[in-house]
């Protein structure tokens, strides 16, 4: 794009005389005829660069600078001033803003030089101007990013009270409905208590308890993610999970025994470390299987992702009725992993809130 030079003299012959040498080079010519028109041309179009004529009618070329330089949008335009009086007067050219001097008749090769001299700098004060935008733009938009991202560090670090990482990856990707509506799913559910717990309180310094909850809290809270349960609560000694929610998995059931196996196994290493402090301590587990309603249980500023169902009533007593180190089952969750599972058979249990025997079945191993 051809840059533009903008020609301001009173005298018409003057004027075509730099339009036609400059126009001749390339450049784009606009012209005026008064400091007024000048000052209308320069705000309306902001040319690369202006050839001034000092001593016009009403508004002189002193004047017409000094007004380009106390207007903040237009106060970087290179002005050259084109004069025909004494170089003393040059002072009062500098002192009212002036880039450079021509004087009269024009040297066309001075006057060439000198416009190419203005105009290259001005070139480089626009990239300085253009990369400093850019740059503003950049930080506006790394702000907007880190903002972002600390937004959803938030949100993951929310998701992650409930869910696996890898299900609150998935969720905050939308790869996932949005699992705090209120719905309804086929779930596992699986409940955790210690045994001796009660008795352990009674005697333990709360220091003491607090640690002990601790250890067991973070290596069941460890299985749990490994096995991408949802975390639902815990509430004291007791943890309740359940599978197959925000997210279906494969062989929910399955996955379940798996883990409730995984963390009796690990729960017997603490227990060996707690007796040696004076603790005896045990754990049962219940899981169930059945339809629940899911979803955002609380107020704002205090959320909870809870399940509600007959299925988490059956999971909590059937918890209740195990003995430490056994993991007794529904008869729906030992149908979905029989010919896969050792199980015994744990009786027909007369549970809180059912009217009628609950078959239960301790599951041993899986073959």
């Amino acid at each position: 794009m051809a840059q533009k030079i903008l020609v301001v003299d009173d005298e018409p012959k003057n004027v075509k005389l730099l339009a036609d040498i400059l126009g001749a080079r390339g450049y784009e010519i606009a012209t005026a005829g008064t400091g007024p028109e000048a000052l209308a041309k320069i705000r309306a179009g902001f040319p690369d660069l202006v050839l001034l004529d000092v001593m016009m009618p009403g508004m002189s070329g002193y004047e017409v600078c000094q007004a380009v330089r106390a207007d903040e949008a237009i106060r970087v335009l290179p002005i050259v001033l084109v004069t025909a009086l004494d170089p003393s007067e040059r002072v009062r050219g500098l002192e009212a803003g002036a880039d450079d001097f021509l004087t009269k008749p024009i040297n066309q090769p001075e006057l060439i030089a000198r416009v190419r001299s203005l105009l290259r700098i001005k070139t480089l004060y626009d990239q300085v101007e253009y990369q400093k935008s850019e740059l503003a733009e950049w930080n506006r938009t790394l702000e907007k990013r880190v903002a972002d991202g600390v937004a959803q560090i938030e949100r993951m670090s929310r998701m992650k009270r409930f869910f696996s990482p890898q299900v609150a990856d998935l969720i905050l990707t939308g790869g996932a409905d949005d699992p705090l509506r209120s719905h309804r799913r086929e779930i596992i559910v699986v409940f955790l208590d210690l045994r001796g717990f009660t008795a352990f309180i009674e005697t333990a310094d709360p220091e003491e308890v607090m640690g002990v909850l601790r250890e067991y809290h973070a290596a069941m809270g460890e299985l749990i993610m490994a096995h991408q349960g949802t975390l639902e609560r815990f509430a004291g000694d007791g943890i309740m999970i359940f599978f197959n929610d925000p997210v279906p998995v494969p062989d929910p059931d399955e996955r379940a025994v798996h883990m409730a196996l995984a963390m009796h196994a690990r729960f017997s290493q603490l227990a060996l470390g707690w007796k040696k402090r004076g603790y005896e301590l045990n754990m049962g587990i219940g899981v169930a299987h059945g339809y629940a309603t899911i979803g955002a249980i609380g107020f704002e500023g205090r959320m909870d992702y809870g399940a509600i169902g007959t299925v988490t009533n059956l999971a909590a007593r059937l918890c209740g009725e195990a003995k430490g180190g056994q993991t007794l089952v529904s008869q729906r969750v030992l149908g979905f992993i029989e010919g896969r599972a050792v199980a015994e058979p744990a009786g027909e249990l007369s549970l809180k809130g059912f009217h009628r025997p609950v078959p239960a079945f301790n599951v041993v191993s899986f073959r």
